[in-house]
């Protein structure tokens, strides 16, 4: 069979499931009556690891894309999920930060959407460890949906149509914010990107121009005058947190990357963890669809790729918590305008045009 994370059969591929050893198969959840989901993975990519307790399932898949665009998640029928996440910007929010019911005002920019069957840790913070889990906050969050959850749970409960799709999704009646979560992950996990003209490099099935060759070559080289700093190549010292590795590119870890000095009041993941040396630690993003998912940054700062480039080649704002990575943050990468052409070129080869435009994917309603 093809490489594939799914549930069926009541059993679980070793693949697709934490904790298990190649020889080992785990009880799985699936609810009767319900039709197994096969993810097919894409080339390079690792297994996908599916919660054993959240299956993946046709009937699930289908509600929880209709949950993602319902506008009654929200306390005034105004706004869903895609709402802050839009197709045309790679599922993120072209805003610097999004707008909730009522005109609120969050504090940061929204994620896009990519490949979320592979992310660790969510929200720029880290705060929640589990897709599961992450999609439980905007619903009730007041500067977002702002509707309590057990008024949405009475919403979708009182809708005849929802009410028979969470019969068919999880083998019983009822509603609740679990059931809801769980759906709308299951359809999250079925939004991969993977037909960039870089994973089309990747199958041998076109060729990268010579800039955006050297851009690659750029991107995966060491910072610095190899005569100034040992071990240096002239590169842009990309690869270490937004690395091909997985073909995800990024780590999905926390790093300082020298946007301030001083911390104000959003320290990023020291605001979860209570420790100092985590100030103005934020979740690295994928650089996958970046062309089309501008601002950049935790809170939309930068416009354009051009602008998130120049951050780097200028070194950055050195703290007692900058990242080992940020490495030249007195002084600058020093790349040359040539350089910099190259490595936007090679950022423009992830860009999934086809993944922003599938029907699949797009509001159902």
């Amino acid at each position: 069979m093809p490489n594939a994370s799914r549930c069926g059969a009541w059993r679980v591929d070793w693949l697709a499931t934490t904790g298990c050893r190649p020889d080992e198969t785990i009880e799985c959840k699936e609810p009767p009556g319900t039709t197994p989901y096969v993810i097919d993975i894409p080339p390079f990519f690792p297994p996908m690891d599916i919660p054993p307790d959240n299956p993946m399932t046709v009937e699930g898949v289908e509600l929880g894309r209709l949950l993602f665009w319902e506008t009654g998640l929200s306390s005034d029928s105004s706004i869903s999920c895609g709402s802050c996440h839009l197709p045309s910007f790679a599922f993120a929010d072209p805003n610097p930060v999004s707008t909730g019911v009522d005109g609120a005002q969050g504090t940061r920019n929204a994620m896009a959407l990519v490949n979320m069957g592979w992310v660790q840790h969510f929200f720029w913070d880290g705060r929640a460890a589990t897709l599961e889990e992450q999609i439980l906050d905007p619903v009730p969050h007041p500067d977002e949906m702002n509707l309590p959850w057990a008024e949405a749970e009475d919403r979708l409960a009182g809708d005849s149509e929802y009410s028979e799709r969470f019969r068919n999704a999880f083998g019983e009646a009822g509603v609740s914010s679990e059931k809801v979560s769980k759906a709308i992950a299951q359809f999250l996990r079925t939004m991969i990107s993977a037909d960039s003209k870089f994973d089309q490099w990747r199958r041998g099935q076109t060729e990268l121009s010579e800039l955006e060759f050297q851009g690659y070559e750029i991107f995966n080289r060491e910072g610095g005058d190899p005569e100034v700093v040992s071990g240096g190549q002239f590169g842009g010292d990309c690869f270490h947190c937004h690395g091909e590795a997985g073909l995800q590119f990024s780590d999905y870890l926390f790093h300082n990357n020298g946007l301030d000095a001083t911390f104000g009041a959003d320290a990023g993941l020291a605001g979860i963890t209570g420790v100092a040396l985590d100030s103005g630690r934020f979740r690295t993003p994928t650089l996958r669809n970046a062309a089309l998912s501008p601002p950049y940054m935790h809170d939309g700062r930068f416009q354009t790729l051009e602008e998130v480039l120049e951050h780097y080649n200028s070194g950055g704002q050195p703290s007692q918590t900058i990242d080992p990575f940020m490495k030249y943050a007195s002084g600058g990468l020093m790349l040359q305008a040539q350089q910099k052409e190259a490595l936007i070129a090679f950022l423009h080869t992830l860009t999934d045009t086809a993944f922003a435009s599938n029907p699949a994917f797009a509001d159902p309603h």
